[in-house]
């Protein structure tokens, strides 16, 4: 059993190689979350009627799915060699991910090509994307002492391939939103992605395919299906589903590879049979999709004291990484092994929690808003500004 990789790369071509990633996913009604696009929020599922206020919902949604972002990359360094923290590892890359791009297209429906929007597109995912994959490769060649690390837009580092995928995904949305069967389209091109080992790395196209039937269902959710989701029965079906998850992961952490979650590389690449790529596309997207949606079913509905920070997940999403992989480059878990045991795990998790939660806040939000929702109006014609 390999451990997962620990420095920031495109995910070579190998059983368990991968990036950390993550994800964020779009807001329903401000700046904030991954893909920062407020007048394209639909109706919202629940919350007040006025069209200007955020849901609470959605964004306890995005809070929590980044907490759990940056402490499953914590766990990175400390689970080799731990079988329990591997299963808990698995079982939280099943969903988080999926769970925020399913946002990401639920709240991009409206998307369609208008100056106004694209405006908003580039300003709120190009942009980001441009600056932070230029800030991980000088941060991996200078602080990681990768002196040959080249700085490219072709070859996503670390976390910012979510920002060129959700570039992707969402120009595409108005062919989606033509299609008669959409999401079928959407699962046979990820099967067939998993099959085709020449899509190569770059723009990390193997990984935009393979995730893109998550968004796909997103763009075909109504505001009904989540309040379905927030049931009472299916709450309480949500915690037999999390415990029978944990421990068919506790059973398949010697014996899975790390790679099918990562959806980096095709079987073949991975050393499987053709085959065993579109029947693990299905079967993942299945345990993908019932994980979150017992994990959606738990998110509190109602205004909670970490509500707010649901607007600056794409500072904790952007910036986590550097202190993940900066612990790395210190040496940090190869001096202290006492991290690596059970104390050390939980120590782990609760720092990686607190610091992604101090970097969602206000302050800092305001702080990096020059790169994560910068205005550029002396960019764009006046028509691309305006409503």
């Amino acid at each position: 059993m390999s451990p997962a990789p620990s420095e920031i790369q495109r995910a070579p071509i190998t059983p368990e190689s991968r990036e950390s990633e993550p994800r964020r996913e779009q807001t329903p009604a401000a700046r904030g979350a991954l893909s920062p696009a407020p007048q394209e929020a639909p109706a919202r599922a629940a919350g007040p009627s006025s069209a200007k206020r955020r849901d609470a919902y959605f964004d306890n949604v995005k809070y929590l799915a980044i907490v759990l972002v940056a402490v499953a990359h914590a766990w990175e360094p400390v689970m080799d060699g731990s079988r329990t923290t591997r299963a808990l590892y698995m079982v939280v890359y099943t969903f988080h991910m999926p769970a925020f791009i399913l946002v990401s297209g639920y709240f991009s429906r409206s998307f369609d090509m208008s100056s106004a929007k694209v405006k908003r597109l580039v300003t709120g995912v190009v942009v980001p994307y441009v600056l932070f994959e230029t800030a991980y490769s000088l941060f991996k060649r200078y602080a990681g002492g990768a002196e040959d690390t080249s700085v490219t837009l072709l070859d996503p580092l670390f976390l910012t391939w979510f920002l060129i995928a959700l570039f992707i995904w969402r120009v595409t949305t108005p062919l989606w939103q033509s299609l008669r069967h959409p999401l079928p389209v959407a699962l046979a091109i990820a099967a067939l992605a998993s099959v085709t080992p020449g899509i190569g790395d770059d723009l990390d196209l193997q990984r935009v395919c393979q995730l893109l039937p998550f968004f796909v269902l997103g763009l075909l959710m109504k505001p009904e299906h989540f309040q379905l989701v927030r049931r009472r029965e299916v709450r309480l079906l949500a915690l037999p589903v999390f415990a029978g998850a944990l421990a068919f992961a506790y059973w398949a952490a010697p014996r899975m590879r790390l790679g099918w979650f990562y959806r980096s590389n095709s079987a073949q690449e991975m050393d499987f049979q053709w085959w065993t790529g579109p029947v693990m596309t299905l079967a993942m997207f299945g345990c993908a999709l019932l994980l979150t949606v017992a994990f959606l079913a738990w998110v509190p509905r109602r205004h909670m004291w970490f509500t707010v920070l649901g607007a600056g997940t794409i500072c904790g999403y952007l910036l986590h990484g550097f202190l993940v992989k900066g612990a790395g480059y210190y040496g940090l878990f190869d001096r202290y092994e006492w991290l690596t045991g059970p104390v050390g795990l939980v120590a782990v998790s609760l720092v990686a929690a607190a610091a992604v939660t101090l970097l969602c806040t206000p302050p800092v939000r305001r702080v990096l808003r020059f790169a994560t929702e910068p205005d550029m109006k002396w960019a764009f014609r006046r028509s691309a500004v305006t409503r």
